[in-house]
């Protein structure tokens, strides 16, 4: 697993040169993503569109920096493309724009998107024949409800849709499991 250190380099240098971006909101997720990429999700950064992988939907997409460092560290592309954060044409845009890199499942941006944005990926993939076994991470600014209480925030364990935090605080993880 690469060390967080490394991807809050990447991010800091990338926002610097870039004049311009959200360090707070991107360094806030360094832990969640690299235990993501490097732990949980079932990924092939040099297949970038294999069936089976798993998806990660990034709700606060002010937080790209952090997103793509991730990318280019787990080898979706070269790391070098860093430096081209937020220039014209780049493809390293302010919010993530699925069509611009490999390894984006999602173009975000608006806060709380998210939730709905996984459920109807992985409803739309059990459509498919044969369904593939999907995961959608959901990583935003939101807590588990039995913690909080807040009602807006996502349920627990019920249906097919279950919540587990990854790290205590104010990030968490929903995680779609979807079979035929």
């Amino acid at each position: 697993m690469v060390q967080p250190g490394l991807i809050r380099r990447d991010i800091l240098q990338m926002i610097h040169e870039a004049g311009s971006g959200h360090p707070g909101g991107s360094l806030s997720l360094v832990e969640i993503l690299c235990h993501l990429y490097w732990n949980e999700m079932r990924i092939r950064p040099r297949e970038p569109h294999w069936d089976q992988r798993d998806r990660l939907v990034l709700s606060k997409g002010h937080a790209a920096p952090a997103l793509y460092a991730v990318l280019a560290r787990r080898g979706y592309f070269d790391v070098e493309r860093l430096r081209e954060l937020r220039k014209f044409g780049s493809g390293l845009e302010g919010h993530p724009h699925m069509q611009s890199l490999p390894g984006l499942d999602c173009s975000t941006g608006s806060l709380g998107q998210g939730l709905g944005i996984a459920a109807g990926m992985a409803l739309g993939l059990e459509l498919r024949k044969p369904a593939p076994v999907f995961s959608a991470y959901w990583a935003t600014a939101s807590c588990r409800r039995e913690v909080s209480g807040n009602p807006l925030c996502p349920p627990g364990p019920t249906g097919r849709i279950t919540s587990r935090p990854l790290l205590t605080g104010t990030v968490c993880s929903s995680t779609a499991r979807w079979r035929r």
